[in-house]
């Protein structure tokens, strides 16, 4: 019985290890949310495109032209949060939850948030200016497109934050992290788009 034993277990197969997936649930969540909300830009911007189209005018007289360069600027700010969260990540995976991964997420959370205040300074300008959502199909397109972009930025940023407490928590999973990098990445990678289409146009 022994030597039958031994025989069945030689012609046993071997043990699989277990394979971690390449993407945790959260981070493919936050992906299908991201492929649902590009749906959505990419509807805002179709009807922007048909609009400007046939306007006589686009932008219409009489409308304040907006900020260009310093907008300009400003997006190299959201370029830089967008390296400095993936150099924090990679930091992360090799360090784990190391002083430089800390100073890095902080980084790209202190950027984000100049960004996102840039922003709403230069709407406070236009809207002195007299671009309100009232005053011409331009504005109210103007302030619905980047408007939600600043709308998700400013979700992001709350990711950001989040995931910047649980790091200095020691208790951030690299799931989490995943999920956030990829959502900023959304925001950051949208934005040349509605920067060229809205404000260069």
């Amino acid at each position: 019985m022994d030597t039958m034993k031994t025989i069945d277990a030689s012609f046993a197969e071997p043990e699989q290890p277990e394979r971690s997936p390449v993407l945790s649930s959260s981070a493919m969540g936050i992906l299908i949310f991201i492929v649902t909300e590009l749906m959505f830009f990419a509807s805002l911007i179709s009807a922007y495109l048909i609009i400007s189209a046939v306007a006589e005018a686009w932008p219409p007289e009489g409308q304040p032209r907006l900020p260009v360069l310093a907008s300009a600027l400003n997006s190299l700010v959201l370029f830089a949060s967008g390296f400095v969260l993936f150099r924090g990540y990679r930091s992360f995976i090799s360090e784990g939850h190391s002083e430089r991964s800390i100073k890095l997420v902080r980084l790209c959370l202190c950027l984000g948030t100049v960004f996102v205040a840039v922003q709403g300074f230069e709407w406070v300008r236009l809207l002195s200016y007299g671009l309100t959502m009232t005053s011409s199909q331009y504005g109210a397109f103007f302030y619905l497109i980047i408007g939600t972009h600043a709308i998700h930025a400013i979700g992001a940023l709350i990711g950001i934050w989040c995931l910047l407490s649980k790091l200095r928590s020691g208790v951030l999973k690299q799931s989490s992290f995943q999920a956030v990098l990829f959502f900023w990445y959304f925001v950051v990678g949208i934005w040349p788009v509605l920067y060229v289409l809205v404000y260069l146009s």
